[in-house]
């Protein structure tokens, strides 16, 4: 058939109404018949119809667009995110549109105020600390639902994991352990809310435990052979050192530093990293690290955003997800 073709065309084909055909192309399913959905799909498959996104915005001033802005799409963090709202987001009908920030708030407004000038119908973020002030100041009336590093006093739609928890558990194991000396390695923590709770999990537990820790600050341009220079006063100490890397793409820096040191991994060094990558056990040791369920962090961002953009109100709006610790060589002290 031509290609042309309508939603008009594909209702009287299938003798349904316009609204039917509208509720199946969006994946709502739960009052129509097995007979209907059938027949629609019988339809759409001999005709080839493929939906005009612009036009059924038009028309039902919806875009079934969801606009997605990362911190850093080239993590693996990032990745299982996106897959977990594209999955979610597919199953009922939406599309998604990704921007990477590079945690800065001029490119966070860059890719709202993009994504809002192609009508999508709301967002998901990983917001920087200040991102909130900025969208309050764009006056923009869309939902949106924040995921990783809410504000913690924020009013909006979130989802995150126990980072705080997770890491005052870890440390706390690495103090059990019986390592003397402690060091962090970490991002600039003020950027991201979740980076704070990390370093307050870690601070806090060895605060109470009355043990000396430091933190070495890194980004994505310290080099391998900088971050072995700050970390040998912890590495050539007569002391044991418990390690804890704060980012997932600044454990493979700290391990490429560390294999020179194997020898002394976990008995004088402990290391810990965050996020579960697949390399970390498949080398040799292993790498203890925090897994987050971030595929599962994803799909509950996309639900509760759905769910707001519909008008539904059956999701909770805000969530916390737990994390665990994936023990592996790297801290099993005999």
């Amino acid at each position: 058939m031509s290609d042309r073709i309508t939603i008009n065309d594909i209702a009287k084909l299938a003798g349904v109404s316009k609204t039917t055909v509208s509720f199946f192309l969006n994946g709502k399913f739960d009052k129509m018949s097995d007979e209907t959905r059938r027949k629609l799909e019988d339809v759409i498959t001999r005709t080839n119809y493929h939906p005009n996104t612009i036009a059924r915005s038009l028309n039902y001033k919806q875009t079934y667009l969801i606009g997605v802005v990362i911190g850093d799409i080239t993590n693996s963090f990032a990745n299982q995110i996106v897959k977990g709202i594209d999955d979610y987001s597919r199953e009922h009908g939406y599309q998604m549109i990704v921007g990477s920030s590079n945690y800065l708030l001029d490119n966070e407004r860059k890719c709202i105020t993009g994504m809002a000038a192609m009508g999508v119908d709301g967002f998901i973020v990983q917001p920087t600390v200040h991102f909130e002030t900025m969208w309050k100041e764009l006056g923009i009336h869309k939902p949106i639902a924040y995921f990783d590093s809410p504000n913690q006093a924020s009013e909006e739609l979130w989802v995150k994991t126990n980072n705080y928890e997770a890491v005052y558990d870890a440390t706390e194991m690495l103090v059990k352990q019986g390592y003397n000396h402690f060091v962090i390695i970490t991002a600039d923590p003020y950027v991201l809310q979740t980076r704070m709770e990390r370093n307050r999990g870690f601070t806090d537990c060895l605060e109470l435990a009355k043990k000396p820790y430091g933190m070495i600050l890194a980004d994505s341009t310290t080099t391998a052979e900088a971050l072995e220079n700050k970390l040998k006063p912890y590495l050539e100490s007569d002391q044991s050192t418990g390690i804890f890397v704060c980012n997932n793409w600044l454990l493979d820096k700290a391990y490429l530093v560390l294999r020179n040191y194997r020898d002394l991994i976990p008995q004088k060094i402990g290391l810990i990293g965050f996020d579960s990558l697949e390399w970390t056990e498949l080398v040799s040791p292993s790498i203890t690290t925090i897994v987050q369920p971030a595929y599962e962090e994803g799909q509950a961002a996309a639900k509760i955003l759905i769910d707001r953009i519909e008008n539904r109100n059956e999701e909770a709006p805000n969530r916390i997800l737990k994390c665990r610790i994936n023990e592996l060589d790297s801290t099993r002290r005999s």
